[in-house]
């Protein structure tokens, strides 16, 4: 198996799928559309088979890169094609691949016009985020990081609501602008660095003053993508025009990017302008979970309410990045990861309802547990997960991210664990009001309950927020080893003493896990 590229057919398998869906556009007709899903929905499912095979032959004791393809890109500049998965980066590749079929399928009856062109924006999509989570070079990661842009405005812009173009216009012009200021640092790096090489940045030691704006050239992308307070205005529009899948995948992987690269390049990468702005990450973070968690309390809309508790979850994730320390980078990942699966559901639970009445307004529902118990209970599972109940995902994201960030600062863990408590208040306040009471619309009188492919829809989405809630291991163990690299390349810079005992306790770990 080590002859294959296996990782670079993975990346680029949904492209071929679009490709070939292009291919055979004809007349628009519903045959030609229901290729079109078919394709779409085999491409995406072979896709996760080989991501499952990545999975395979993943060696989770060693923190180096692995299922690496390399070669000269353009020579001439020194840029490569480089790409590579460490314990960091593979669980994203698996959440992306576990969504984009789960999107597809949830679009079946859903999306009638241009049904082809859809498909094939998703496939282009999956393409574009397998490729930017493997990137080991910044051209390339530039490159994928941009390229998820343009799917994702046609996704919103064309098959969105009444109020599209703008929601569509937004989210491209706040993620653009952040991303002019990352590619200046990332030009920089490259003269410095003499090539774009990640693995050769991330060794490369940098003037502590010229860290400082190299960090807010990335944190100006990043924070946007997360969405961080108070760049997530963009955020709530974006998900309300968005059709269903769009919203799933824009919660579910989009807003994942800003953390990962947060994780993977700022951290190790500019630790002394890390260690600076950790006050003002751990303020904003803060500010995140109380003030969006309060924000949600007063939506009248579902789907605004689940976008504002993304942000108020994803200001755990940050929390833990930036405590440093390995439980609270392990619950950052974990978090991400668990919030990739119960805010997909949530978001395909809305459009559950949505396309059986065409309503969003929390007041048009009330009594559904009458006509549809079975979605009650999947509904159920996932707000709980969500309000971070143990024994489900949620829970071991939240508990890891508190738990690290307490040894670095008692004030942000003890005010983010608030958000916890508001977390309940909203997320149960919706569930109350949507599923039980008097069913006075007229329109839930009729209306059938879960039907098949709704069920295949939800099942994996349910059976991985238990499994990662009851048995987390699998995950941790993978991340470990990476997650102790990163620390010890922020620590060794800051501290060097402390960074050779950190290496110390990464190598002793590293035996164990070998051992075992």
């Amino acid at each position: 198996m080590d002859v294959l590229p296996l990782l670079s057919i993975t990346i680029f398998l949904p492209l071929l799928g679009a490709i070939a869906i292009s291919s055979s556009w004809g007349s628009l007709n519903d045959a030609q559309a229901n290729n079109a899903r078919w394709v779409a929905l085999w491409t995406s499912l072979v896709t996760l088979g080989m991501s499952l095979i990545l999975l395979w032959y993943y060696k989770p004791a060693t923190s180096d890169f692995q299922f690496e393809d390399k070669f000269h890109w353009m020579p001439v500049l020194n840029v490569s094609y480089h790409v590579g998965l460490d314990g960091i980066s593979l669980p994203f590749v698996l959440l992306s691949t576990l969504l984009i079929p789960i999107c597809i399928v949830a679009s079946w009856s859903s999306i009638k016009k241009r049904v082809p062109e859809y498909m094939i924006a998703f496939l282009v999509l999956e393409t574009m985020l397998l490729g930017m989570f493997s990137a080991l070079d910044f051209i390339l990661f530039y490159f994928f990081f941009e390229g998820v842009l343009i799917p994702m405005f046609l996704i919103i812009g064309i098959w969105g609501g009444d109020n599209r173009m703008y929601a569509a216009y937004k989210f491209f012009l706040y993620t653009l602008l952040g991303s002019v200021l990352m590619l200046l640092a990332i030009i920089y790096i490259y003269f410095e660095v003499g090539g774009s090489d990640i693995p050769l940045a991330l060794t490369t030691p940098f003037d502590p003053k010229v860290q400082i704006w190299l960090w807010l050239a990335f944190f100006a992308s990043f924070a946007v993508k997360i969405p961080m307070w108070p760049f997530h205005t963009w955020l709530p529009d974006a998900h309300v025009e968005a059709p269903t899948a769009g919203s799933v995948i824009l919660a579910g992987i989009l807003l994942k990017m800003g953390g990962y690269g947060f994780i993977r390049l700022s951290i190790p990468m500019f630790p002394e302008a890390s260690s600076t702005f950790t006050p003002l990450m751990f303020t904003l973070s803060v500010i995140a979970i109380i003030y969006t968690s309060l924000v949600a309390l007063a939506q009248k809309d579902m789907k605004k309410l689940i976008a504002y508790s993304s942000v108020a979850h994803m200001g755990f994730v940050t929390l833990g990045i930036f405590s440093v320390d390995p439980q609270g980078l392990q619950g950052a990942v974990m978090q991400m990861v668990s919030h990739g699966l119960i805010s997909a559901a949530l978001f395909l639970c809305v459009g559950v309802v949505y396309d059986r009445i065409h309503s969003r307004e929390i007041a048009d529902y009330g009594g559904l547990v009458h006509r549809m118990p079975r979605y009650a209970v999947v509904f159920m599972v996932f707000i709980l997960a969500s309000v971070g109940l143990p024994g489900t995902s949620g829970f071991v994201g939240e508990f890891l991210v508190l738990l690290g960030t307490y040894k670095v600062n008692t004030w942000a863990s003890t005010l983010a664990s608030l958000g916890m408590v508001l977390g309940a208040a909203y997320a149960l306040w919706l569930y109350r009001r949507v599923i039980f009471g008097i069913m006075i619309n007229p329109k839930l009188k009729t209306v059938l309950d879960l039907n098949w492919r709704e069920a295949v829809v939800f099942t994996p989405l349910v059976a991985g927020t238990l499994i990662l809630g009851i048995y987390p291991m699998p995950l941790l163990t993978m991340m470990e080893a990476s997650v102790a690299n990163v620390i010890d390349q922020f620590h060794i810079v800051l501290d060097p003493e402390d960074g050779l005992i950190d290496q110390a306790k990464s190598l002793q770990m590293a035996l164990h896990l070998k051992r075992n």
